[in-house]
């Protein structure tokens, strides 16, 4: 029961950060930049003083879809980022543009996430088949339910490696933000704080998935099937 009730605290905890975090990125999207820069600018500009080039950036669909892809080397912001004037759209900018620069300052966290994408792809496609299949099967066939933990603890793995990159990408953005003037004191606080709700939701991915990682090893040992 225990464990359960642990489950059903990091949903509401992960509920709780996302929510917040679309709030604060819909109310910092109504803040003007003030410069008039859009986030495509902030982007281009960012990679202009880092001395990179060859980086590409386009425009995806979606809310909070902005990622940046090390395979292609492109910046892919949202539409309301990539357009948007707004305080929110210059710090997920920024934040997409950091890990471009991690990529060129060969970033060893990056690179190692990087890796582990092929993995972490098959893995998250089979696991929880897998896992279901050893559950249903754990009395006769425990070897499955070892290679599911086997594939959640990649995609775990995953997670963690996932922290480093994204807070140094979000202390690339925000350092760069405020010495190139680009945000100042009446709006620096604001793409911090986005920034900073935007981290949160890495922090309590992860943790969940440690937990979960954890809840499948104990029922492999037969100390969680109660």
């Amino acid at each position: 029961m225990s464990i359960w009730i642990l489950f059903i605290g990091f949903m509401i905890l992960s509920w709780l950060v996302s929510h917040q975090l679309k709030v604060r990125f819909r109310k910092y999207s109504q803040i003007p930049l003030g410069n008039g820069m859009t986030g495509r600018d902030v982007a281009e500009r960012m990679l202009r003083d880092n001395g990179i080039t060859g980086v590409k950036i386009g425009s995806v669909g979606g809310q909070l879809t902005d990622h940046y892809n090390p395979a292609n080397r492109t910046i892919n912001l949202s539409s309301e980022v990539y357009n948007s004037k707004s305080v929110a759209a210059a710090a997920v900018a920024a934040h997409e543009t950091g890990h471009a620069i991690q990529h060129a300052d060969a970033y060893a966290w990056l690179g190692l996430r990087s890796k582990l994408v092929p993995v972490v792809s098959f893995a998250s496609r089979y696991v929880q088949w897998v896992l279901l299949a050893g559950i249903l099967l754990i009395e006769t066939f425990p070897a499955l339910i070892m290679i599911g933990i086997g594939l959640f603890a990649m995609t775990t793995l995953f997670s963690i490696i996932t922290l480093p990159v994204e807070v140094n990408a979000s202390k690339r953005a925000l350092a760069w933000l405020s010495e190139s003037g680009v945000t100042v004191s009446g709006t620096h606080d604001k793409a911090e704080d986005a920034l900073k709700w935007a981290a949160y939701t890495y922090f309590v991915a992860a943790l969940g998935s440690i937990a979960t990682l954890i809840y499948y090893v104990l029922m492999l040992t037969g100390l969680g099937r109660d």
